[in-house]
């Protein structure tokens, strides 16, 4: 099976090709902002180089947040319109589970987002596993979260919020991980179920429509 994985989800724009697991190529330009710029080029130009033919992918894969609401829009829409022009199936991937899936650890895990406002999007794991959704809590209620789980404090606390938690767990080892790595992304939509995949939104956007 061939896997295109695709993220703009969070301060990155990473394009990966995968065939039964093993890495075809990757790629991954970090950026605030540009995704619906560098996206499709960056696909383009990943697929030539690899010499990988657009008609021999068998799916799409993307993450579909929790992460920048402009970002994830850039991804889905891509991912979706793609699939449709190619007529193959898309799947979407969480962006806590593609951070957890990027650390590799087998013990119990915290990814941590920084969503703004005092707030953090939080996932935990264990064994690989996910034992809670995701969800998007002010930063002591996470830290609470996550001492209740694991109360003896030994885990990994990963991703690009990790450090807004540190602080108050401090026998966690940190992986100050950024984005996902693509490849690991490859990895879970390969086994994610065909189910066509949608935006995960845990609050409302920041911008506001302006009055009449």
């Amino acid at each position: 099976m061939i896997v295109l994985a695709l993220d703009t989800c969070l301060a990155a724009c990473a394009v990966a090709v995968s065939r039964n697991d093993a890495l075809i190529g990757w790629t991954v330009e970090p950026m605030i902002r540009g995704h619906q710029e560098r996206l499709a080029p960056m696909v383009a130009d990943l697929m030539a180089a690899r010499g990988v033919a657009f008609d021999a992918i068998d799916r799409i894969a993307v993450t579909v947040g929790p992460g920048s609401f402009t970002g994830l829009r850039v991804g889905l829409a891509f991912a979706k319109g793609l699939a449709l022009a190619l007529g193959r199936p898309c799947v979407g991937v969480g962006t806590l589970e593609a951070l957890a899936a990027s650390l590799d650890v087998g013990g119990p895990v915290a990814v941590v987002v920084d969503a703004g406002r005092g707030q953090v999007y939080l996932q935990l794991f264990e064994g690989g596993m996910a034992i809670s959704g995701p969800d998007v809590l002010p930063s002591d209620l996470a830290v609470s979260r996550v001492a209740e789980v694991f109360p003896s404090g030994e885990l990994v606390l990963g991703g690009p919020g990790a450090h807004l938690l540190s602080s108050a767990l401090r026998r966690a080892t940190i992986a100050d991980i950024a984005t996902p790595d693509p490849r690991a992304i490859a990895r879970l939509g390969a086994r994610a179920p065909l189910v066509a995949p949608r935006p995960l939104y845990l609050r409302p956007p920041d911008a506001k429509a302006k009055a009449a």
